[in-house]
């Protein structure tokens, strides 16, 4: 009884640490820079990008491990350059880069020795990862790294309970503990053997919950994300970690995700969560359809949808997170480079509405959104719109009023808590930014 007694204490004190994590004051300095960044790149490259059908290809095709292996001898991308990466991200006015390093196939795109599924078995031989880390600290990009917690390939891994991969041939039995100690070895590789890492980008929690819609959001295995999310900032204090579970921050976490979602949107169907008032927030999505390079995939969003989803993000504090899916060769497609670089140059004269900015005091209109700064409220305007009317001002007087681009000052007027202005002049661009000066 005694032991019993001290087994349940011990457990108890244990999840009482793990609610009552106090992030180190790097992690707090690191959560505002993040908030304030806005802007970053997504990456989805590796093996599964040969047969051109997307990252989920072994797990849609119900490919075999022992198949599903062989893309390794064919991994050879002559034509990845990370300082040509790091830099397009960089001209497009992004902050920072979130790289897959191991994604539900459970291939490591680094010298990790604790896998053999890896780029250094390749044609390729070089580490992947420590060339984009060296390439980013070289160019000031801050380095976020996605790791992903269930593998399709692993026996010890409890694909017993998993929602997916069940095609793949794994005939051993889960081993959780075993699986833990191997998640425990990578991520403590990526965290000591390749300089600062801004933060860890965890996806997969969802493949041991109830399918999507369903109430029961609980796990079916207990992740031991006390465990994970202490080795992390132990190793890294200033390491900022998310996890896209589709649910409110768990306890240990810096910042919190939506997928292809805005908050509050729900569009997906993948987000359930309200946006954390605690937290910095960041959506990630794609400019084309796909994630991984899909062959079949035409549809690219165009340069006025992409900065109006930015703008719209900023617009609900959120940091937008872009997606690419590059070729095998390691080429990024024409389609893509184009869009960033126009991303890029609208940044260039309106980034101070972007960059540094919290919620607008109203969400998103049809005309567009609001971000606000000290002293400033950004006005983004979408499309010519004959007036402008907001309702419930949150300031008595206003300095002065104009388009960010050229400095033209605009009429307005502001009575009883009402504000107008004439924005039909605008329109002239994906997103026209009015500049109100608060006195």
């Amino acid at each position: 009884m005694k032991k019993v007694l001290l087994i349940a204490l011990v457990l108890l004190s244990t999840k009482l640490l793990a609610q009552n994590y106090s992030p180190s004051a790097t992690n707090l300095e690191n959560r505002k820079w993040f908030a304030d960044a806005r802007f970053g790149l997504f990456i989805h490259w590796g093996p599964f990008s040969i047969p051109g059908s997307g990252e989920w290809v072994m797990n849609e095709r119900k490919l075999n491990v022992h198949n599903y292996t062989n893309l390794k001898d064919f991994f050879n991308p002559i034509d990845f350059n990370a300082a040509q990466w790091v830099s397009m991200a960089k001209n497009a006015g992004m902050k920072y880069i979130t790289l897959i390093t191991r994604h539900h196939d459970g291939f490591s795109m680094w010298d990790t020795k604790y896998s053999d599924f890896n780029i250094m078995n390749t044609p390729y031989k070089k580490d992947i990862v420590k060339m984009m880390a060296d390439e980013c600290h070289k160019q000031g990009i801050k380095l976020y790294l996605y790791y992903s917690l269930l593998d399709w390939r692993r026996e010890d891994y409890p694909h017993e309970t998993g929602r997916t991969g069940q095609n793949s041939g794994r005939t051993g039995k889960g081993d959780y503990a075993s699986y833990l100690q191997f998640m425990k070895n990578q991520l403590t590789e990526l965290l000591t053997n390749y300089g600062e890492i801004s933060g860890i980008w965890f996806d997969g929690h969802w493949d041991q919950t109830a399918p999507e819609g369903e109430k029961d959001r609980s796990s079916r295995i207990d992740w031991k994300y006390d465990e994970i999310y202490g080795l992390i900032h132990k190793l890294q204090p200033q390491c900022m970690i998310g996890n896209n579970h589709h649910m409110s921050p768990f306890d240990g976490e810096d910042f919190q995700m939506f997928e292809r979602d805005l908050p509050g949107e729900n569009k997906s169907g993948l987000s359930f969560q309200t946006a954390s008032n605690k937290l910095p927030v960041e959506t990630c999505e794609t400019i084309s359809s796909s994630w991984g390079y899909n062959l079949s995939d035409n549809h690219y969003k165009s340069t006025a949808e992409l900065v109006q989803m930015l703008a719209k993000a900023a617009g609900l504090g959120t940091n937008l997170l872009l997606n690419i899916g590059p070729m095998p060769s390691g080429k990024v497609q024409p389609e893509f480079q184009e869009r960033l670089a126009a991303v890029g140059e609208w940044l260039k004269v309106n980034g101070e509405s972007i960059y540094g900015t919290h919620a607008g005091y109203t969400k998103p209109q049809d005309w567009g959104c609001i971000t606000e700064k000290e002293g400033k409220m950004y006005l983004h305007v979408f499309k010519a719109t004959p007036e402008i009317k907001l309702s419930n001002f949150p300031y008595k007087k206003i300095k002065s009023a104009y388009f960010l681009q050229d400095k033209k000052s605009l009429k307005y007027t502001l009575n009883k808590g009402v504000f107008n202005i004439n924005a039909n002049v605008a329109g002239q661009s994906p997103d026209q930014v009015i500049v109100l000066e608060i006195k």
